[in-house]
């Protein structure tokens, strides 16, 4: 029976990071995956796919530069589903070939099957042959992600009525689209396929969506996804959904009903652990199949296993399950390391992309902080008027009391790559005066941050160290 310092499940962000970590440390470590390639769900239907898919679809239909040419410019007339899935399976066979490479050059073993707990110390893992092989180890770091989730009341058929990981296999675009559920995936689909001049309908059956982004920013990508095509019904929730055949039919409850060539389900994902026997090693996970960990050592009740990334919930993102896994690693193997920041980037690839960093407006009531705003709109930066830019903006939260920026929020083009300017002054502790003292490039929506700084600093009361050379001229 093989035994190993650290075995991981699932080879997913978190667990690619803390494989390669372990590997760094020269320990003998294993990554099972039940797929026969690796990555897990973030390389072949979720994060890579979705973004790829969205790159895409911005480029082949002209999008971006639509302000110039019309909104009837395209750079291919017909677009297929094959034009879209060409593009993706190159990326992803891009991203495989990188994990392969990583995890030879750093000696972490990997075996392809589905593992289960036979004990707290002992995984049986099956493979697709049918064979069967026990192994154990010192530690274990749970990594198997989310699957999607699948109601009753749901009729897929895998066509014309299916999840997300079903929606990347589809054989043609249809011509109209209904998206339930208006969480990120659900909108980051119903945007990116409006960009394509599809009629999309996105069913929500709450009040709002996106609860965690500033309400602020909310109202204004509400607006222009709106004006890009996409029939928003919000506090509608379903009655019925029917498949007759050449369409599909949804009752909502307040008696309308909405018909489209297609549905994507796309609300909630659940803890991949139905296959792994968690009792057996002493674990219990929660109505979604979700684990509980120390979020500080990501240690789950049974303290030699590790659990990282979607599978144990918020905040559920490619980026953070990285960080994870590479803090889990180094925990279990009892080595020291750096721990996480305390703000970390939130990033949405919908079209208008939308990217916050630190707290909300609503979050700074909640708190009490005495706080002023700045904003920038795009199109006030000459780079704005280049890139033909008639929205975006960039909002930040400034706390009255001791200057320092507690939150930003963007939306619109670039926000996912400008959102790391934020990050950097809130985990630096900086304040308001960084952005108006300092030079941005000109012109980049990066100006957008001094514009918003300036917005803020105009507004608020002059410290007194401002004053102080004034007070020096007044005693001589």
């Amino acid at each position: 029976m093989a035994h190993y310092d650290l075995i991981i499940i699932g080879s997913g962000p978190s667990g690619r990071s803390a494989a390669i970590q372990a590997g760094k440390l020269k320990r003998k470590v294993l990554v099972i995956d039940r797929k026969d390639r690796l990555g897990g769900v973030s390389v072949h239907t979720g994060t890579i796919p979705s973004k790829t898919l969205r790159e895409t679809v911005l480029n082949l239909s002209g999008w971006r530069e639509r302000s110039f040419y019309g909104r009837s410019y395209r750079v291919k007339q017909e677009i297929s589903a094959d034009d879209l899935k060409g593009r993706l399976h190159q990326t992803l066979d891009h991203e495989v070939d990188v994990l392969e490479h990583q995890f030879n050059r750093n000696h972490v073993e990997t075996l392809n099957g589905t593992a289960h707990f036979i004990d707290a110390q002992t995984v049986e893992v099956e493979t697709e042959a049918g064979e069967t092989t026990t192994i154990t180890a010192d530690k274990f770091l749970i990594a198997t992600g989310t699957k999607t989730y699948r109601p009753d009341y749901m009729p897929f058929n895998g066509t014309t009525i299916v999840d997300s990981d079903e929606f990347l296999e589809m054989d043609h675009l249809p011509r109209s689209l209904i998206v339930v559920g208006a969480g990120v995936i659900g909108v980051e689909y119903a945007s990116m396929f409006a960009a394509l001049d599809i009629n999309v309908t996105l069913i929500e059956p709450r009040d709002s969506f996106l609860d965690f982004i500033d309400k602020g920013i909310i109202s204004d990508f509400t607006h222009q996804i709106k004006e890009n095509g996409v029939d928003l019904r919000l506090g509608s929730s379903i009655e019925k959904v029917e498949d007759a055949g050449e369409h599909v039919e949804v009752a909502l409850d307040n008696g309308r009903h909405v018909r489209a060539e297609m549905l994507l389900f796309a609300a909630g994902r659940m803890g991949a652990t139905d296959k792994l026997n968690p009792k057996a090693a002493g674990l219990e996970t929660d109505h979604r199949g979700r684990l509980d960990v120390d979020r500080k050592s990501y240690q789950t009740s049974v303290k030699h296993i590790y659990a990282t990334g979607d599978v144990i919930g918020h905040p559920s993102l490619a980026s953070t399950s990285t960080q994870q896994g590479r803090v889990a690693a180094c925990h279990a193997l009892d080595t020291p390391t750096l721990g996480e920041s305390a703000w970390f980037p939130y990033g949405i690839y919908s079209v208008p992309e939308i990217s916050t960093c630190g707290m909300s407006e609503e979050e700074m009531q909640e708190r009490e902080i005495p706080y002023e705003v700045g904003e920038a709109r795009f199109r006030e930066t000459s780079r704005g008027h280049i890139m033909g830019l008639e929205h975006g903006m960039l909002k930040m939260l400034v706390s009255l009391k001791t200057r320092r920026v507690l939150g930003v929020q963007i939306v619109g083009e670039g926000a996912t790559e400008l959102i790391h300017i934020a990050q950097a002054v809130l985990n630096l502790k900086g304040t308001v005066d960084y952005f108006v003292q300092n030079t941005f490039n000109y012109p980049t929506l990066a100006e957008a941050y001094k514009i918003a700084g300036l917005d803020a600093f105009n507004r608020m009361p002059i410290p007194e160290e401002f004053k102080a050379p004034d007070k020096m001229k007044k005693k001589k």
